[in-house]
């Protein structure tokens, strides 16, 4: 009987298939939602497993500059990734820009200011903004903000997080009055209210460049395409991204 089971836990072990290779994304707070989606996808259809660790682009971008093992990245700004492409971190001829986004300024519930008179709406109340020296939203934000003649008015009430989901859920909290954010945030968060658009024209055009690092396998390469295909770009493009032509 022993030896029974042991040759059908054999033939068992050789019968099944090996284990799909893991892969491990580095990506943008902001995709959080519409990535996982994508996610899901891939890995029902391929059967790879992925695990996504989300974060403010220049936190991932340090975080790979001091080895940790991404096979993907997918961040909010081109600058970071310029950063790890000079750093040779990145697989050659691998990257690309995949979406586009632009930003709103939010209020908690009662909020009635705009973008144009933020400036004298704002009061003692606080402004919400990712970190405005590092996070690309929080870049873009402050950028809009100094070229509409905002930024040495507002900037004393002006709290920074790590990430724009976190600005985004300051103000859902009513820890803040105002924020700025991406528009694709505010459909993750339905607390807030968006109070008007901001132009493009006042901040550097916000893309989310894609690319596999050096460690990135098979499994990394097919997500890549899987990212830039039509079913992917429809999940992207119903969540609010513009998606940017290859």
């Amino acid at each position: 009987m022993r030896s029974f089971f042991l040759t059908w836990l054999l033939c068992t072990m050789i019968a099944a298939p090996a284990r799909a290779e893991d892969v491990l994304v580095f990506a943008a707070a902001s995709l959080a939602g519409p990535l996982d989606a994508v996610v899901a996808d891939f890995e029902r259809d391929t059967g790879h497993g992925v695990s996504v660790s989300y974060g403010g682009s220049s936190t991932l971008a340090r975080q790979i500059e001091a080895g940790a093992p991404a096979d993907l990245v997918l961040l909010a700004n081109e600058d970071w990734m310029d950063q790890l492409e000079n750093a040779a971190l990145l697989e050659p001829e691998t990257r690309r820009a995949l979406l586009s986004n632009c930003l709103v300024l939010i209020g908690a519930d009662g909020a009635a200011a705009s973008f144009d008179t933020l400036a004298q709406d704002i009061g003692s109340e606080r402004l919400a903004l990712a970190l405005t020296d590092a996070v690309p939203a929080g870049i873009y934000a402050r950028a809009a903000l100094e070229a509409q003649g905002h930024w040495d008015d507002v900037r004393a009430q002006v709290i920074e997080t790590d990430n724009v989901r976190a600005a985004l859920q300051l103000v859902a909290l009513g820890a803040a009055r105002y924020g700025i954010v991406y528009a694709t945030d505010t459909a993750q968060e339905p607390r807030v209210t968006v109070l008007s658009e901001i132009p493009e024209a006042t901040h550097p055009a916000i893309t989310y460049p894609v690319a596999l690092t050096p460690r990135g396998g098979e499994a990394a390469e097919a997500l890549l395409q899987a990212l830039t295909g039509p079913a992917a770009r429809a999940i992207f493009t119903e969540a609010g991204f513009g998606v940017v032509a290859e």
